[in-house]
């Protein structure tokens, strides 16, 4: 059965895999990079849970709303757990330095692995799509990956507007 669900899934599922690892691959190592660069990941996946969310399940008030509560409990916990000394704004180069991490990868893959889980088991299972447990845990974990995302990009986007109203680099102490 799992020859079957690989070969019937589409080439470019594969290709944006690939590049999905890719960018978790860049995102693993120090760099500097600029702000519309690091919106581009948050953005792509947002787009894919939202699109994966309404082709699916349409967008309801339980889709919705399984979606916005956990994506704001993930921004509000990533909003305060975040380590701001994992990123050095530079406003007058127009970059920021960022101390690399897997949790993109890891964040990636599981939106990634969420979209095609369901769309093989709405394949097999399609009633799957009309039980509001299956609906609200898949809307859940969209919104758990994505405010994660979010939530980070937020407090990267503070910190770097921060230094550029304060005119000098944020001068945090690195750390590994």
């Amino acid at each position: 059965m799992l020859a079957q669900i690989i070969s019937h899934t589409p080439l470019w599922v594969w290709a944006l895999l690939a590049f999905l690892v890719y960018r978790g691959l860049l995102a693993s190592v120090d760099r500097e990079v600029t702000l519309r660069k690091i919106s581009v990941i948050p953005l792509v996946m947002l787009a894919l849970s939202w699109q994966g969310m309404s082709a699916i399940f349409g967008i309801t008030p339980l889709t919705a709303l399984c979606w916005c509560a956990s994506a704001a409990v993930a921004v509000a916990l990533n909003w305060r757990l975040f380590r701001s000394d994992r990123v050095i704004p530079y406003p007058e180069r127009g970059v920021l330095f960022q101390r690399g991490s897997w949790l993109p990868l890891v964040l990636m893959m599981g939106i990634f692995v969420t979209k095609y889980t369901v769309a093989v088991l709405i394949a097999v299972q399609p009633q799957l799509a009309h039980e509001s447990a299956f609906v609200a845990t898949v809307c859940a974990l969209y919104g758990i990956f994505n405010g994660m995302f979010i939530g980070r990009l937020l407090r990267v986007i503070t910190l770097y507007r921060e230094a550029e109203m304060s005119g000098t680099a944020y001068r945090g102490q690195v750390g590994g």
